[in-house]
């Protein structure tokens, strides 16, 4: 790392209707090094980010790329500047192939054709210099997540990114690909790119910073480095006070079954089975979690259990009565409570307000409406309510939920379903994106709510998660449960190698 400054901002400044997102914020960036951004929901990060990469003019503040002041007024201007950002949602077009993705806005031609011979010559060199091993001709939407984000990389440095944002990069990985992903941003650095690295798991940031920048209520509140704090420093730091990492829950008193799946065969996209015979029950008072490499037919799983996609073989009951196919409504009239994985396609109806979104699962029932007319006071009180008890970050109910940050919107899906107080939950990587003390607040929530009876299914992409939260853990590969185990009974890398494919008597 160098002591040379890539970037520096000096009193940034953005103000939103109702919302100061950024208040006089400084943070410097070092030739060659990686530079952690930490930060509850809320607290100013991405609207820095966005200024820094053009989506956001600031209200006040410079901007120094090289010792130099720069103005940034558009993506084009951070582009030519050399500063590249790789989003949390990937900015890729699913159809077109590697290449047509990476040169896209910066076409190669020959005459008045495309030259994809020499683009493709291009990214093929681009991406062994950096160890960023990707096929020009592979279609995009055929690639796991981790290759996907692969070319979202090697697209900023086509572009000739010496400054790269990550938002969140390992929200959406395996253990696996977030190692991968962490030895190629070493190698980038080697080779002078410098990294803003925004992430809410502690771990890692430990594991991969130089620096550590802190943000609070759009203030920065410290910068430190790994050396000189820990996970509970760097949470106290974002929270305002100390949080507690580890799941607190008593041992569990399952009672009845009360949501089952006796082999159940679901297709994917591509009409290949992903669901392969799958059965296990899920009893009141427990939670059983889903643990397997991303991929593996989860998402198929939990679309066809909330009745999101066909079952083609098997069954679904919910206190022993069959679930009709395809019929959401039937489960939630059963107290099923749904935190899906995908927040803005399956959760959320991004243009309404948060206080619409708030009463969506039962906005067609008491105290919400009477018969066919709204009950506008109810869903405003309801609204008024969640948004104080999970602490959701809006300037008010009506702002719409596409205005507000990942995070935030996770919570609103959150506060929707517990607060249900639902006698099934299905909850699908329910912590993504969110900050410490978010993650803290919904894990109490759902062991509350298995204390209280619920049945609760747990599908998630976080090891540490699944041992912590689930009192019986289900293994899956390649579309089948392999091992059902207690977390008390097998480690951390035990769970890993059946989650490879080990057999389970090869393990134990």
């Amino acid at each position: 790392m160098s002591e040379t400054l890539a970037l520096e901002v000096r009193n940034i400044t953005k103000r939103f209707p109702g919302v100061l997102a950024n208040d006089r914020v400084n943070f410097t960036l070092h030739k060659g090094e990686i530079h952690s951004l930490l930060g509850e929901n809320g607290a100013g990060k991405s609207t820095l980010m966005n200024i820094i990469y053009g989506l956001y003019s600031p209200d006040e503040g410079e901007f120094f790329i090289d010792g130099q002041r720069v103005e940034i007024k558009n993506p084009h201007d951070a582009i030519t500047r050399g500063i590249g950002m790789v989003h949390q949602h990937f900015m890729l077009v699913p159809v077109f192939t590697v290449a047509e993705n990476i040169i896209l806005g910066s076409e190669v031609t020959r005459g008045f054709t495309l030259d994809m011979t020499r683009a493709r010559k291009e990214i093929r060199a681009l991406s062994q210099e950096y160890g960023l091993e990707v096929d020009p001709d592979a279609v995009v939407e055929d690639l796991p997540v981790g290759i996907q984000q692969r070319v979202e990389i090697v697209k900023a440095l086509y572009r000739q990114a010496k400054i790269l944002v990550l938002d969140e990069p390992t929200a959406v990985l395996t253990p696996q690909e977030a190692e991968d992903l962490f030895r190629i941003m070493r190698h980038l650095t080697e080779r002078g790119v410098s990294i803003i690295f925004i992430s809410h798991k502690l771990k890692e940031v430990l594991e991969i910073s130089d620096r550590i920048t802190v943000m609070r209520r759009g203030k920065v509140v410290g910068t430190t480095t790994p050396a000189e704090t820990d996970e509970s420093g760097l949470a106290a730091m974002m929270v305002g006070r100390q949080v507690v990492l580890q799941v607190e829950k008593g041992p569990a008193h399952p009672a009845e079954p009360v949501f089952a799946v006796r082999d159940l065969r679901v297709l994917d996209e591509r009409k290949l089975e992903a669901v392969r015979g799958v059965s296990f029950q899920v009893h009141a008072g427990e939670i059983l979690g889903i643990a397997g490499v991303q991929g593996n037919g989860q998402t198929e799983l939990a679309e066809a259990i909330t009745g999101l996609r066909r079952v083609e073989g098997g069954a679904i009951t919910v206190d022993g009565a069959p679930v009709p196919d395809r019929d959401p409504r039937f489960l939630f009239e059963r107290g099923m409570g749904h935190i899906p994985e995908d927040r803005q396609k399956h959760g959320l109806v991004l243009p309404y307000p948060v206080a619409d979104n708030l009463a969506l699962v039962a906005y067609y029932k008491p105290p919400f409406a009477d018969g066919i007319q709204r009950n506008d006071a109810a869903i405003m009180e309801n609204a008024v309510r969640l948004i104080d008890e999970y602490d959701i970050r809006t300037p008010g109910p009506l702002v719409p939920a596409g205005n507000l940050s990942g995070g935030n919107q996770q919570k609103v899906i959150v506060a929707r379903e517990l607060s249900r107080h639902p006698r099934f939950l299905l909850a699908n990587q329910p912590t993504r994106g969110l900050d410490v003390g978010s993650i803290e607040y919904i894990h109490k929530q759902m062991v509350a709510a298995r204390d209280n009876g619920a049945a609760v299914l747990l599908i998630s992409a976080e090891l540490d998660e699944v041992m912590s939260l689930a009192d019986r853990i289900a293994v899956i590969f390649h579309g089948q449960i392999v091992a059902v185990v207690k977390p008390g009974e097998v480690t951390k890398e035990q769970l890993g190698l059946m989650m490879a494919g080990t057999p389970a008597e090869e393990v134990l």
